[in-house]
């Protein structure tokens, strides 16, 4: 059963805001991933050494986002990440996005397969990721 919440902040820049004055929407899943790869360090697991090692790749299969309210230039987010569910093969990732007064502004879900670098089929999660994002 889960019993922490990673924890990880960003600052809205300036560069990621469009016409209409508010993040444009795919930045959100840019950063839910910056989140994920902080995550994934956190419990041991370093994507870029994961990708050099050359045995899995972790593509994203499915990602959805809800928008409760805009997100603007030098907004201090809070994005909380928990495992939702840990499979055979894939892990599912929820991220929330809150503001400084914990007003929920956004939700990210992400589930991502776990492949063999060799032949890109699906194989087990790793058991050492799974006992690691267990506390998650």
């Amino acid at each position: 059963m889960a019993t922490q919440i990673f924890q990880h902040k960003i600052t809205i820049p300036l560069q990621d805001i469009d016409a209409a004055g508010i993040v444009f929407f795919a930045h959100l899943f840019r950063y839910a991933h910056e989140a994920y790869e902080q995550f994934m360090l956190s419990i041991g697991f370093s994507l870029v050494d994961i990708l050099r090692e050359k045995k899995y790749l972790i593509p994203l299969v499915h990602a959805e986002a809800d928008y409760a309210m805009p997100l603007a230039h030098g907004d201090n987010i809070s994005i909380s990440l928990r495992v939702e569910k840990v499979g055979t093969s894939s892990f599912t990732l929820v991220y929330i996005f809150t503001d400084e007064n914990k007003v929920e502004r956004a939700v990210v879900k992400t589930v991502h397969v776990v492949l063999s670098a060799k032949d890109k089929k699906k194989t087990n999660v790793p058991a050492e990721w799974e006992q690691a994002m267990s506390h998650y």
